[in-house]
């Protein structure tokens, strides 16, 4: 007999979906990773030379590389991404009256 798993509607955020505490910061995160991960897949470099460019150990891409990425703050992931080459641009919008704001990450 198949057991029958509920199945929800995303709000667009899988992190906020699953209960995540702060959501839009781990969402930024993640697609900052991604970003990595396929500038080092493009150039085909190890996790080691990664590393190198990156100025982090092996198993430290390898946590990047696997999402694990609470120890690895935004400014850092900024900066790993300079290492590699991309400009990273900052927009601050102009304030909503009555709605909190967002952090995005939009790739070139």
């Amino acid at each position: 007999m198949t057991q029958r798993i509920p199945i929800h509607d995303s709000g667009g955020n899988v992190f906020a979906d699953l209960g995540v505490q702060n959501p839009e910061e781990y969402l930024a995160k993640s697609r900052l990773a991604a970003q990595i991960l396929r500038i080092v897949q493009t150039r085909r470099l190890t996790q080691a030379n990664a590393g190198k460019l990156l100025g982090i150990t092996q198993p430290k891409v390898s946590a990047l590389f696997n999402g694990r990425l609470d120890g690895f703050s935004t400014d850092r992931l900024f900066r790993f991404l300079n290492n590699l080459g991309c400009d990273v641009q900052i927009t601050v919008s102009k304030p909503r009256m009555r709605a909190m704001g967002r952090v995005r990450v939009v790739a070139a």
